[in-house]
């Protein structure tokens, strides 16, 4: 396949290393510390040095492209591959690094736009860019949908594809629209639509396995699939890698703890997922309890289900530092001069227990 794909190789590579050479240019006027990641609500939470921002992302970017293709020339150098597929295959990866730079340095030199929104576009277009070349890609166990049942017999494969491409273009049109919801809404059209996309295939597959099963209707017997041998052990890696991103995904997202430790002179604030934070009494001005609860968007920090921590904004404080559970309303807020702190506990009365402890300990 190398072989076929030189000129595409070293241009790919060079495309994907763009991004180094306009960041040497712009090194003089970007921080030490850049923003490298965005929350699905748009707000930065994922920082790193100038150095990483400028070289790290391009670098890591270029060794996964040729890790893919070593992969690819390795495991299909016997099968003859539909070209305009794999050029598409070959400009994901530059692709990926031109937008993820050019997103970091605008946001670095103070440009004002809204990456979410920026972001479903792109991701939209790229599925319905997908989506068109699905069904031409042949038989393969690097391209496409890899599970033994499209592996192991053509007709499954061919029909599996032409069903997944159709999806994947009415997904990416879904996800363009996206940009009109809400926020919150938008991030669970995401989810929703991602898992579609991603097991709605493998379900028809395998309900195409079992009617070509038992119709015989099959055109390619897996004893006889050149394919069949490496079929099985693409669909463990696939479930096994499938599996531990969606465990890994959901311990995030619903596990975490938020604990206020009460010193003598300072309490400590330790949360699961951020920095931990100690206070001293004496550096406290005011301290309140708010039922209602305190309004605001992330700025930096971690977000999930389950936690609110760290930077945040709205109206009425600006900026301000948060450690709290979602699903509690009620709140303590603590002014120390400029800096305002708000955290709660599990519960209401958890909450409420805070805000009795450190009215005890803060001096009047």
């Amino acid at each position: 396949m190398i072989k076929y794909f030189k000129k595409h190789i070293i241009l790919s590579s060079v495309v994907i290393l763009l991004p180094v050479l306009v960041g040497l240019c712009l090194w003089n006027v970007l921080p030490d510390t850049m923003t490298t990641h965005w929350g699905a609500d748009g707000n930065a939470d994922g920082w790193s040095g100038k150095a990483f921002g400028v070289f790290g992302l391009p670098l890591i970017l270029l060794a996964v492209h040729w890790l893919m293709l070593f992969l690819d020339s390795r495991l299909t150098k016997n099968y003859e591959q539909n070209r305009k597929a794999y050029r598409i295959v070959f400009w994901i990866i530059p692709g990926i690094s031109l937008f993820s730079n050019a997103f970091i340095y605008a946001f670095a030199l103070g440009w004002d736009f809204r990456p979410e929104v920026i972001l479903s576009l792109l991701i939209g277009l790229m599925f319905i860019v997908l989506g068109n070349y699905l069904p031409k890609i042949r038989q393969n166990p690097t391209l496409g949908i890899k599970i033994t049942w499209t592996l192991t017999n053509e007709e499954n494969w061919n029909r599996t594809h032409r069903m997944a491409g159709k999806l994947w273009v009415a997904g990416g049109i879904l996800l363009l629209f996206t940009v009109f919801l809400p926020v919150d809404i938008a991030a669970w059209v995401w989810l929703t639509a991602l898992l579609v996309l991603a097991f709605v295939p493998v379900g028809y597959s395998y309900y195409l396995h079992r009617t070509l099963t038992r119709t015989n209707d099959a055109l390619i017997e897996e004893t006889t699939n050149p394919v069949g041998t490496f079929s099985k052990n693409a669909t463990r890696v696939s479930l096994v890698m499938t599996a531990v991103l969606l465990i890994g995904c959901a311990w995030l997202m619903f596990t975490g703890e938020v604990n206020v430790q009460y010193g003598e002179t300072s309490f400590t604030i330790e949360a699961t997922y951020w920095d931990d934070l100690t206070v001293d009494y004496a550096a406290i001005d005011s301290i309140e309890y708010r039922e209602d609860g305190v309004d605001g968007s992330r700025v930096g920090g971690y977000g999930s289900p389950r936690l609110a921590l760290g930077n945040f904004r709205n109206d009425e404080f600006g900026n301000y530092t948060r450690y709290t559970y979602t699903q509690t309303t009620p709140c303590v807020v603590l002014t120390s001069g400029e800096n305002i702190l708000v955290l709660n506990g599990r519960d209401d009365a958890a909450a409420l227990e805070i805000y009795e402890k450190l009215s005890e300990r803060i001096p009047e």
